[in-house]
């Protein structure tokens, strides 16, 4: 094997109950290289990740890893951690009420002779780790109280802490604000330079082409192409290769007549959720009209996401009235909304958006449970019936109605969860980064509901950090900032420079 690679991996085959996930995929990580692993979700990139950090034994799998010139057989994540192999998941494993010095040493903290922990050289290794990052953390502080971007940081500095020689991080970025973002690919550069070579995981191909030496594709399980940034990234033909298909449109925006006003909210004002006695929403009003896409743009803790949240009824407000077709609603709980004709596709679809221990069928029907009771039961009858409808219109990927929720990829399950609402009697529809997580195909067909659902007379309030879907998708937006409303920008007039300079209070009016 040559010396140039740092990692490889020889026609890996895994299968789940006879499915099999991956197909005689073999695939080399070069020394000081960032190499971008893309695909939908559900081509295998996990099952692949989840081989090289260990968590599948060799005995799973057939195939061969090799690191360094040496045949590896993991037993265990401690046997790929031992060999230098760091892997820094989405789902954050952190112990939430440790400090950051004691989730950076995790199981390695320091011993004085007495056996006692050595708290001293613990927050001095915590500290240079993070200094590493250019991190300015508190490693006093619960990771709890931390904002998710911190909490990246603080997983990344734990990977850092055992020295490892390849890097594995899957969607990194996916909670990060543009300058952490832009941070982030500074450090992971900066560690290339040191030696440390990475497998970097994404959905946001303008970060891969700009932070990638090399990108490798996986559909279906197999591996169907590969390209070099040398040669210059042609992103037709990756997004081609990914799916399967030629995307011709990314964001097909339907022409949608708007009519009348249909929801208004006014004057609220919202708890800050980690500042005790602050408003993180100070005094912000808004309306959406029928077939209308309104936007709902801002930085990282402009109080998007909070703001729908308590007008939904989710959680508290101080201050705010709702008007539905011009007459005040009082809305108290997600009830009193979906009675009003209000839906919320939550930012977190995990612990807001459906139940992990039910199957699809029960999942799409929980929002109208009412309708379809006989007596004291539900008609599972109907029940399969209307679901069966959903599940077609929408094209959900996945065994059937009997599968349960877990078992689908981010994008099908953002499906389940919005045929919940469309079942109900849905006037208004809250988009709560409804593509977070998501493969550039689903997102395609996400981007095309929405736009369907605005044309048949919806009207869609849209909060995203991906301002070229915000800005491709809305018919107006409204940009948040210090707690009130900054600007309210046209179509015509929306770019991202105009929207960032707004939520950042430097817009000059001309």
């Amino acid at each position: 094997m040559s010396t140039d690679m740092a990692l490889s991996v020889h026609h890996i085959t895994k299968r789940f109950l006879g499915t099999v996930a991956l197909k005689d995929v073999s695939l080399d990580l070069r020394r000081n290289e960032i190499l971008a692993l893309i695909g939908e979700n559900g081509a295998g990139k996990s099952t692949l990740m989840k081989i090289l950090s260990g968590v599948y034994p060799h005995s799973e799998y057939d195939g061969e890893i090799v690191m360094e010139g040496r045949p590896c057989k993991f037993r265990m994540p401690s046997d790929a951690e031992g060999v230098g192999i760091a892997m820094i998941y989405q789902e954050l494993n952190m112990e939430l009420d440790l400090t950051v010095a004691e989730n950076v040493l995790l199981g390695r903290y320091p011993k004085k002779k007495s056996g006692l922990i050595d708290w001293k050289k613990m927050r001095e290794a915590a500290s240079a780790t993070l200094a590493r990052l250019r991190a300015e953390i508190d490693i006093s502080a619960t990771v709890r109280s931390l904002s998710p971007s911190m909490q990246q940081l603080v997983s990344i500095a734990r990977a850092l802490y055992s020295h490892p020689r390849i890097l594995i991080l899957d969607e990194p970025t996916s909670v990060l604000t543009e300058t952490e973002t832009r941070q982030l690919m500074r450090i992971l550069l900066e560690l290339k330079e040191q030696g440390i070579s990475c497998i970097y995981i994404s959905h946001r191909l303008d970060e891969i082409f700009q932070l990638c030496d090399r990108v490798a594709i996986l559909r279906d399980g197999e591996k169907v192409g590969e390209y070099e940034k040398d040669a210059g990234y042609d992103s037709k033909a990756v997004i081609s290769d990914m799916i399967g298909r030629r995307l011709d449109s990314m964001y097909p925006k339907a022409h949608a007549a708007i009519g009348g006003e249909v929801l208004r909210a006014e004057g609220f004002r919202v708890p800050h959720p980690f500042a005790y006695g602050k408003s993180i929403v100070e005094d912000v009003s808004f309306s959406v009209r029928r077939g209308e896409i309104l936007g709902l743009a801002g930085l990282v803790g402009s109080g998007r996401s909070e703001l729908l949240s308590a007008v939904f009824g989710m959680t508290p407000k101080t201050a705010g009235e709702v008007y539905v077709d011009g007459r005040p609603v009082r809305i108290k709980s997600p009830i009193d909304a979906i009675r009003a004709g209000i839906g919320l596709l939550s930012e977190d679809r995990k612990r807001n958006g459906f139940v992990w221990t039910m199957r699809i069928g029960q999942n799409m029907t929980l929002a109208i449970l009412n309708r379809l009771k006989r007596g004291l039961f539900v008609d599972q009858a109907r029940e399969r019936k209307i679901a069966g409808e959903y599940y077609h219109r929408l094209r959900v990927k996945a065994t059937g109605l009997d599968a349960l929720i877990t078992s689908l990829s981010g994008g099908n399950q953002q499906k389940i969860i919005l045929a919940k609402w469309l079942m109900t009697n849905l006037r208004v529809l809250f988009l709560d980064e409804p593509t977070r997580g998501i493969d550039v195909g689903t997102k395609a067909e996400i981007y095309s509901l929405i736009s369907d659902l605005a044309a048949g007379g919806l009207s869609i309030v849209m909060v995203s950090s991906e301002l070229p879907e915000l800005i491709a998708m809305c018919d107006r937006f409204i940009v948040l900032g210090k707690g009130v409303v900054q600007a309210e920008i046209g179509r015509e007039e929306a770019n991202e420079v105009a929207i960032i300079q707004a939520a950042s209070g430097t817009r000059t009016n001309e």
